[in-house]
């Protein structure tokens, strides 16, 4: 890899699990690969997994956007372990990547330890009032994250409300506090 890149975009290449293995490769030993785009490449639990054991040492990656990818419930899981020892990430899409509440309670659980993650897009998933409550309840110990999109979740209005007010709450005057979600339907 060229020792001078910082942004790489592989987005729509059908790299898959396969793939994903070449980059871990890369990131293990990555000093200079600051933005990593591998939206919508086929990549499922075992290239996430890949991926997150790259991740746990990963000291220069700050945005990572794994969108479109069908990671469901042990991918995120795996990326949710990961970031409880990344200190580097601050950047991460995770929208259209079958997150269930169990998603949501995996990366609740990391969001209660990572403490550089500002911004975190779980949008067009299968995220529940359920998996609502376990990102506030992380919410109110993890202080660094500042944005978080649920947009095209069943979270009603009420969760999404819950959500915007912690974050609103943040002391961090500079931060634009932001929680996204195009339904206030509270039916779901």
């Amino acid at each position: 890899m060229d020792r001078t890149l910082t942004t790489l975009d592989l987005t729509h290449n059908g790299i898959g699990d396969h793939g994903a293995q070449h980059i871990a490769d890369v990131l293990r030993n990555n000093t200079t690969l600051t933005t990593l785009t591998l939206s919508n490449n086929d990549i499922n639990e075992h290239g996430a997994k890949q991926l997150s054991d790259a991740l746990r040492n990963n000291t220069t990656l700050t945005t990572l956007d794994l969108s479109f990818n069908l990671l469901e419930r042990r991918g995120t899981f795996y990326l949710a372990n990961a970031l409880q020892d990344n200190t580097a990430l601050t950047t991460l899409d995770l929208s259209v990547t079958g997150i269930d509440i169990c998603g949501a309670l995996d990366l609740a659980n990391a969001l209660q330890y990572n403490m550089t993650l500002t911004t975190l897009d779980l949008s067009f998933n299968e995220i529940d009032c359920h998996g609502a409550e376990f990102l506030a309840n992380a919410l109110r110990i993890n202080k660094t994250l500042v944005t978080l999109n649920v947009d095209a979740n069943p979270i009603g209005g009420h969760e999404k409300e819950h959500l915007a007010d912690i974050l609103r709450n943040r002391t961090t005057s500079t931060a634009e506090h932001d929680v996204h979600n195009e339904t206030d339907d509270d039916s779901y």
